[in-house]
């Protein structure tokens, strides 16, 4: 008899192996998984669910929530099911509890991956034809499409400093981001980018901190990060420049610097997730796009 319960520690390791096997695309190590779940800044167990059956896990499904600019938004972050099980409606079985419990909470909208602040993939890949499917199948709507990019970091070298001892002429410093400058950077992005402060405050957990950030008169201008999600795997991101600075290749010095990080971490490759400008990521570091995401979405209330 299959028996839906919520998630506990001890589910950890049978939690990970499932999505691994369920998963044939992607790899969930034991610090990325982790970080996918106790990472999250609004992480609760109570949403997070689990299918037994015969003492064994067979399925698994990952709720978050988020409030975004007055909109409350629920997000299935991860699942998986056996695939020696599958077509025995225990996705819709761990869908139905999810959506359940959204409900009761007063969610305004439910998605599938895309979950802004920490995030595995912007979508569903479509090469998991049954997750799309399954989307369809509980009355989701696609409503648009992202993209990841991937740079061969040994197509060129990234290093970028007679540019940096150039700009200071200009009165443009760019280096590494102290935790002095924290305050600063935080109050930056607090309007225009504030949905990239958990990323930020994950690239601050790296040593060395992994932000780079320019100034401009003294005060800044622009950013770039990496290991802001996913950390460990080459994941780019997030960066964005004043208009002050746009047009003076700040944000591709920024990108070099980076990439040259990852570089030097021993990785071969870096990803550049959910991107908008696919021409800018093209032209100035040859990335090619490399995943495609399809986004899809189920409104709850009318709002």
């Amino acid at each position: 008899m299959l028996n839906i319960r919520n998630y506990q520690d001890i589910d950890f390791s049978g939690v990970q192996m499932l999505m691994n096997r369920s998963n044939e695309f992607d790899s969930f190590s034991w610090p990325l998984l982790r970080e996918k779940l106790y990472g999250d800044p609004d992480w609760n167990p109570s949403r997070t669910w689990i299918a037994e059956l015969d003492d064994q896990i067979v399925g698994f499904m990952l709720g978050v929530t988020r409030n975004i600019r007055g909109t409350n938004y629920g997000y299935i972050k991860l699942m998986g099911v056996e695939p020696s099980v599958r077509r025995k409606k225990i996705a819709t079985q761990l869908f139905s509890t999810l959506e359940s419990q959204f409900i009761q909470e007063g969610m305004n909208i439910f998605r599938i991956y895309d979950v802004p602040l920490n995030y595995y993939m912007p979508g569903i890949d479509p090469r998991y034809t049954p997750a799309i499917c399954f989307a369809q199948k509980m009355g989701f709507t696609h409503f648009g499409d992202s993209v990841n990019m991937q740079v061969d970091l040994n197509d060129r070298d990234w290093e970028v400093s007679p540019q940096l001892e150039q700009l200071k002429k200009e009165d443009i410093s760019i280096y590494r981001a102290t935790v002095e400058d924290k305050p600063e950077l935080f109050g930056f992005i607090s309007t225009e980018w504030a949905l990239w402060q958990n990323e930020l405050e994950m690239a601050y957990r790296s040593k060395p901190v992994s932000i780079h950030i320019a100034r401009y008169k003294g005060k800044i201008k622009a950013f770039s990060a990496y290991d802001g999600n996913n950390q460990g795997t080459g994941w780019f991101g997030p960066m964005g420049t004043h208009p002050d600075l746009r047009g003076k290749g700040i944000g591709t010095l920024l990108l070099y610097l980076c990439l040259n990080d990852i570089k030097k971490q021993g990785l071969k490759t870096a990803t550049i997730p959910w991107v908008a400008p696919i021409s800018f990521y093209s032209h100035y570091a040859n990335a090619k796009i490399d995943r495609v995401f399809w986004r899809f979405e189920k409104k709850l209330t009318n709002v």
